[in-house]
């Protein structure tokens, strides 16, 4: 990934809240036939110390399991607020007309080797903790416990996991800090005149003030 020191992200605890919120990842593998893409809500566990580990789980008809290269590090990318940005939003374009369209975004990347497990207990113990974190805000969490567990049961036997100890993690926050102070303004107000969280989000992240 291309990175210029202005956009580079490297508190690990900034990092590590983002895949917290935003836990659909696309963890790229290389196989046999090449690069592999897969689209996967990852758990966060920031043990072991720098940048922690994640885990998830795949169909049992899904092929990575198996064809997934050991010796090569998976990528797993986590996608946070994004946003087009128009020029009209720059006081430059009144002044010199010299500046043109670009799109901010917050990512992070994980790099590891992933390790992948096919014990009814670890993927009950990982579906459940999966399961308990996104059901947390509810009035009425759902729990595995809830399913009979005959049917349970079936269903793990038809998942297999995967934990990934990172080994590399990257953080690009492109939130217009290149840009100079009143066209940081100008872009956080362009966006607040937007009708969404998404575009609310990436105002604060361009302008906190």
């Amino acid at each position: 990934m291309y990175l210029p020191k202005h956009f580079e992200e490297t508190r690990v605890e900034v990092l590590h809240r983002l895949i917290r919120d935003e836990p659909l990842a696309t963890l790229v593998t290389l196989g046999p036939d090449g690069l592999n893409a897969n689209h996967l809500p990852l758990d966060l566990d920031p043990e072991p110390d720098p940048f922690g580990t994640i885990r998830g789980h795949v169909a049992r008809g899904n092929r990575m399991w198996q064809d997934t290269s050991p010796d090569v590090e998976a990528l797993a990318v986590f996608q946070g607020s994004q946003r087009y940005i128009t020029p009209s939003w720059y006081p430059t374009k009144q002044e010199t007309g010299k500046v043109t369209p670009t799109w901010n975004y917050v990512v992070v990347h994980a790099y590891g080797k992933p390790r992948f497990r096919d014990d009814p207990a670890w993927l009950r113990d990982h579906v459940e903790r999966l399961t308990n974190r996104h059901e947390s805000a509810r009035a009425l969490p759902w729990r595995v416990t809830d399913a009979p567990e005959d049917y349970v049961a079936a269903l793990l036997r038809g998942i297999v996991g995967f934990e990934i100890r990172v080994t590399r993690l990257v953080g690009k926050w492109k939130v217009s800090q290149n840009r100079s102070r009143a066209e940081r303004q100008g872009v956080g107000m362009g966006l607040r005149e937007g009708d969404d969280t998404e575009s609310a989000a990436m105002a604060d992240l361009v302008d906190p003030e």
